[in-house]
């Protein structure tokens, strides 16, 4: 079953930008935890950026503070991760995620969230 629908991966070269974006497959608001995640070979997935339900923040990896921004536009239910500066060590498998979270806390951790993309390839040649 689908969960949502990633798109924008590719390949560019070092310094490049690309634009991530995941269509859910259902109705998403500011109840919602969304975020996008990576995962590299070998690797767990861990957490780039996070936008939190109910205000509570956006959090986003050490390794991607000031190149990456995530957004969520509720009227247009996408969620965007838009990447500048890449680095060659951005390549990964980038996933988008989401979960309904009624109450004010943080998302942080994959287990967070209950619905996933199936996955976009990123990849940065130097």
């Amino acid at each position: 079953q689908v969960q949502a629908v990633e798109s924008g991966g590719g390949s560019v070269q070092a310094g490049g930008s690309l634009r991530l974006s995941c269509v859910p497959s259902r109705s998403t608001d500011n109840q919602f935890c969304v975020g996008w995640f990576r995962q590299f070979p070998g690797k767990e997935q861990e957490g780039v950026a996070i936008i939190s339900a109910l205000g509570q923040g956006t959090f986003y990896d050490d390794s991607v503070k000031g190149r990456f921004s995530i957004s969520h536009d509720s009227a247009k239910n996408t969620i965007y991760l838009d990447m500048h500066a890449l680095k060659p060590e951005d390549t990964a498998m980038y996933y988008c995620a989401y979960a309904w979270t009624p109450i004010r806390r943080r998302c942080r951790l994959p287990a967070d969230f209950n619905y996933w993309g199936q996955g976009t390839q990123v990849t940065v040649s130097s």
